[in-house]
Formats: structure tokens, sequence, C-alpha cells
């Protein structure tokens, strides 16, 4: 019985915070998007580690997955990136005339290119995946692609599934 009275009494509540005007709802969490960046061991995860190490600060949305070179990224892992949930993908890969790999960096931007055309089919915006250039000595830069995807994807909203 007690159980009963205090579920009772705590739908009441609800109703009278609802009746009074006060907002409980989904409106008062802000939606923080998931980020799923693929960073090329050589030059980008480089430039995120050296961002780390003097302490700039970036939000966590991003989840780092480093490759050995952004040219070993398969478009399907882009895919199930958004598939599994997160709401933007990053690719960084090293500018073009730095890849470790030596022209890795330019299958990644071939396959980039054909990404955004299929991401267009399955009707993802492509301002939910970035292809960017971040090299071992920017750790600046590093920083502000990770706060201007962060914030382009706050922007649209979660990814309608």
């Amino acid at each position: 019985m007690q159980n009963s009275f205090f579920i009772k009494k705590k739908e009441n509540s609800n109703a009278d915070a609802f009746n009074s005007g006060t907002k409980k709802s989904c409106e008062t969490v802000s939606f923080e998007p998931k980020i799923i960046g693929f960073l090329c061991n050589w030059c980008s995860y480089a430039g995120a580690d050296k961002a780390g190490t003097a302490q700039k600060p970036y939000p966590p949305n991003v989840s780092v997955i480093r490759v050995m070179c952004s040219g070993r990224i398969d478009p399907q892992f882009i895919l199930d990136a958004f598939q599994k949930g997160a709401d933007g993908v990053m690719v960084l890969a090293c500018h073009p005339g730095d890849c470790h790999y030596k022209e890795g960096n330019y299958r990644a931007v071939q396959r980039y290119r054909l990404l955004l055309k299929l991401l267009k089919q399955f009707g993802i915006e492509a301002e939910r995946c970035r292809f960017d250039y971040v090299s071992a000595g920017e750790g600046d830069r590093f920083v502000s692609v990770i706060n201007e995807t962060v914030k382009a994807v706050k922007k649209l909203g979660p990814l309608k599934r």
C-alpha cells in the first residue's frame, strides 16, 4: 500500500509542476552529439596528442579511432559509425605531400568525395561528415577542427534514424 501512495504522490507532483507552467521535459536537456574521429597515426593523432600534452581544452564529444593511414579508412566504417549511433564523423589526415605512406591521404580524399554522394542517398547531411588535414605539430588546429565540428553537428541536431 505504501508504494502506491508514493507513486500517486509522485504522479501528482509531476502533474502539478506541468500545470504550474514549470517545464520538466526534454527541452531542459541540451543535445550533446556523439562524434567518431578517424585519425591518421602519423599526423592527426600526433596533433591530438600535442593538444592534449599542451592541455588545450576541447569538447569531449569526439571518440578517437587511430588508424595507421587515412587511406585505409573504408567508407563502410563511416556508414557503420552512423548506423551505430554517431551523430557525426571526422576523418583527419596528413597534409597533401606529407603522407607517411606516400599517397594514402590522396586515396582518402577520393573516397570521401564518393562517400558524400552515398550519404546523400541515405539522407544524411554532408555537414555531419568532415574531412580535414591536421599535422603532428598542429595541436591548436586539431582543437579548432574539433570545436567547429561539434558546433556544426550540434546545430544540425541528432541524426534521425
